[in-house]
């Protein structure tokens, strides 16, 4: 009875509350998955000390949220999949009502995925029925969205990963704090108003006109974030995930103002790709309705006539089929991870082991049955401790997405990871033995011999493990560190571990099985020791890269690209010397012949180090793609750069005269799509462009058109206009960034880059449009269609 008085009484003041309370503002917008599939999201700014309720509620407490959906045109024109998901929430304790309730505090999410029956409809209809309190009172209400449906464009690559809302609370009768949220799509970044340097990401930048009745008290705010360094931009870049809330305090000069005019200039990016920078205009009422962002106004006949000028007519889509866009398997660091299994395997820790343990197996047990499912669970149980290894980084990954980022950044650990590589590496040079303690091999080894059965079979795998250490722990460690430096975190490390697992496994199973096959082993013997020493040469040449990594954060300068590649290739040399017998280290034998496979190996790090040598140069050949990712990036360099454009090529970098100059050349187009902020652009200048047939192509064949959609300098004020996009609402033309990436937009409904396009005089596409392609002859056969095209 309590809690239905309390709901009587909240519904008896409903009119009279509701009517002069908005605590929650919403709005609605349909976002695109498919040709009929669609994600329908609500939005909701809930007011400082309100809740707004979960929809899902117990009996007798608060109202839940809910949406209705016309059941008429459920049946003809769209069907629900699935629940309508909720935004993460606070359950608690409530007085009022005397039980836990879920709700949400200041902002809510809500998503319903929806799939479109009548190809002809174009707008959802729905109603949210709602109720929010706060420590004294509570209010129940509703709200009706019309939401129209993105266009069914196949070809549409339109990216908006950001979402703005404005809104506005009263100080005092002339003060006010106007706010401005961002929801930010999982997997990008919007970037901070305040950056270290201005070559790195475009800042988020808000503008107020301060001249139509208002000025600004103090700077906008924003939340607190770390800095997380960026070894694409060299530098810390702070930045904002899922959401962004910045606050301006303003104080009126004029009573009788009615919005606020501001406009935030922002760029955002994710792991593999950054937008150009866009503009969004607010509008926002100083009555606390939700603010319009961009007021549809007609425009004038310049800004129109410019427009036009932004739509290049282009044709000849009909004639190509739509790019597939390819992933990278992990199935790459497994099979890393096997192949430092099979070098641990040569090592002097394990290699003796295989004959002795296998004996010990078909042997002691007195059945080859026996023997051999003991062989086989002890070769399971090898690899199950190496997979079981590498789960307690996944429950830091899930604590904290970003934690093993952060750590492959840290300047300390970084050095600690090359001090320890270094030790590594004088280990294997046999100056001293990095082992474990004693003592936890031979209680694990007097466990075994004690419990036998399976449970003694796990702590032999664990012995092994245990001793064998000295030898593998370098590579263990080299999977670790490459892990934490990469996108895949602990996934790449739980895959490069149960590869590592079972090249170390296996041995002991397969001999086991064929117990003859132990006679073709090789002997052990000195070439147990050149394996160890060999591997400490590469201890060395990684111990660089994790000093590489804190040069980088700190700019120190110690460690440039040709300093790095400097020192590989000196390690280079004295791995020849060690191999051809000038040098010797405490455990090597007296010299000896050098046989067949030792001569290959000769010849092969004899070839290594003649390839490290182009890369002490500024030339076209310096960016040793086989090495992407290992030494610093192409701009972290001793050589200034004396061209404009990439790989000193000719481009050109606005189209009027990138088209002249194909007409009087007789060349064909290719438009580069680009930005000064772009990994991947660089990336294909340096993997792909740089390769000799391509750059040949792209030399003597194009007129590359170099267009960079974040620069940020501004048009000529005669050139700058506002450009009415298809639902009516404006976008200001200000920069050169502005021009060329409305330009991409309008044109080829795509705005990520690097995105490429070839094109005749006419504005024909001469091949179907690309983005991001690793593989260079990929990459060359795309061009040569398209001139072999223009040629016809």
């Amino acid at each position: 009875m309590k809690h239905l008085f309390t709901l009587c009484i909240a519904l008896l003041f409903f009119n009279t509350i509701s009517a002069q309370l908005q605590p929650v503002k919403w709005t609605a917008e349909a976002e695109k998955i498919s040709d009929t599939e669609y994600n329908i999201i609500y939005q909701a700014i809930i007011d400082d000390h309100w809740h707004l309720y979960s929809q899902n509620l117990p009996e007798g407490g608060a109202i839940p949220t809910e949406f209705v959906y016309d059941s008429v045109a459920q049946i003809q024109d769209f069907k629900l999949i699935g629940k309508t998901q909720e935004s993460e929430s606070i359950t608690k304790f409530d007085k009022v009502f005397e039980m836990d309730l879920t709700f949400f505090d200041g902002s809510a999410t809500f998503t319903q995925k929806i799939e479109l029956l009548n190809p002809e409809v174009s707008v959802i209809k729905s109603e949210v029925d709602f109720q929010a309190c706060d420590d004294e009172r509570c209010i129940f209400d509703s709200q009706i969205f019309n939401i129209e449906l993105p266009k069914r464009n196949s070809n549409s690559e339109i990216f908006e990963p950001v979402k703005w809302m404005s809104n506005v609370k009263k100080l005092t009768d002339d003060e006010y704090e106007v706010e401005y949220i961002a929801t930010i799509e999982q997997g990008w970044h919007l970037y901070s108003q305040y950056l270290e340097r201005d070559d790195g990401p475009i800042a988020t930048e808000f503008t107020f006109n301060k001249k139509v009745g208002y000025e600004l008290i103090g700077k906008t705010s924003e939340p607190d974030t770390k800095a997380v360094f960026d070894p694409v931009f060299d530098m810390n870049i702070k930045y904002f995930s899922n959401k962004a809330r910045f606050v301006q305090k303003i104080k009126l000069t004029d009573s009788n103002l009615k919005t606020i005019p501001a406009e935030v200039y922002f760029m955002v990016c994710d792991e593999t790709r950054c937008l150009p920078p866009n503009r969004v205009t607010f509008y926002t009422p100083l009555d606390g309705n939700t603010s319009d962002l961009i007021v549809p106004v007609e425009v004038d006949d310049k800004s129109k006539a410019l427009s036009r000028a932004l739509n290049l007519n282009v044709t000849g889509w009909d004639n190509f089929e739509a790019e597939e866009v390819k992933e990278k398997s992990n199935f790459t660091i497994f099979l890393l991870g096997f192949l430092g299994g099979l070098i641990a395997l040569l090592t002097p820790c394990v290699f003796p082991m295989i004959p002795l343990t296998v004996s010990f197996f078909t042997k002691s047990s007195g059945d080859d049955k026996k023997g051999l499912a003991n062989a086989m669970l002890y070769g399971f149980f090898i690899f199950l401790i190496y997979f079981l290894l590498s789960l307690p980084f996944h429950v830091l990954d899930s604590l904290d997405p970003e934690i093993l980022n952060n750590v492959s950044t840290n300047v300390t650990l970084n050095i600690i990871f090359f001090v320890i590589f270094i030790a590594f590496a004088f280990s294997f040079f046999g100056y001293y033995e990095l082992t474990l303690p004693a003592s936890w091999s031979n209680a694990l080894d007097s466990k075994a011999n004690k419990i036998g059965g399976w449970i003694g079979v796990f702590f032999m795998a664990l012995t092994l493990a245990i001793v064998s250490f000295s030898c593998t722990g370098p590579i263990l460690g080299t999977l670790l560190g490459s892990s934490l430096s990469s996108d895949g975190g602990a996934t790449q490390l739980t895959l490069g571990m149960s590869g590592f697992g079972l090249a170390l496994a296996l041995p002991f199973t397969l001999f086991a099985m064929f117990p003859k096959w132990l006679n073709s082993l090789p002997k052990s013997g000195g070439w147990l020791n050149t394996v160890k020493v060999v591997l400490g040469f590469i201890e060395l040449a990684l111990a660089l890269k994790f000093l590489s990594n804190a040069d980088l954060v700190e700019h120190w300068g110690l460690l440039k690209r040709e300093v790095f590649i400097g020192l590989w290739i000196i390690i280079g040399i004295g791995l020849l010397l060690y191999l051809l017998g000038k040098i010797k280290f405490p455990h090597d034998g007296p010299f000896q012949k050098i046989s067949f496979s030792k001569w290959s190996f000769i010849i092969l790090v004899f070839a290594f180090v003649i390839y490290l040598l182009p890369g002490l140069t500024n030339t076209k050949y310096a960016n040793l793609e086989l090495l992407s990712g290992f030494p610093p990036p192409m701009f972290y360099s001793l050589y200034e750069k004396d061209s404009e454009c990439p790989l000193a090529l000719n481009c050109y970098k606005d189209l009027e005269s990138g088209l002249e100059a194909a007409k009087a050349e007789n060349k064909p187009i290719m438009l580069d799509f680009t930005g000064w902020a772009c990994v991947n652009c660089r990336k294909m200048e340096e993997q792909v462009w740089s390769q000799d047939k391509v750059y040949d192509v792209l030399n003597e064949d194009y007129i590359i058109i170099s267009l960079y959609v974040d620069d940020r300098k501004e048009l000529p004020k005669d050139e700058q206009f506002q450009f009415k996009k298809a639902n009516g609402s404006l976008k200001s033309i200000k920069t050169i960034g502005d021009k060329w990436a409305t330009l991409q937009t309008l044109n080829f409904k795509n705005n990520s880059q690097p995105y490429y396009v070839l094109l005749n005089h006419d504005m024909e596409l001469l091949n179907h449009t690309t983005a991001y392609t690793p593989n260079a002859d990929e990459y060359y056969e795309w061009l040569v269609k398209g001139l072999e095209r223009f040629e016809e």
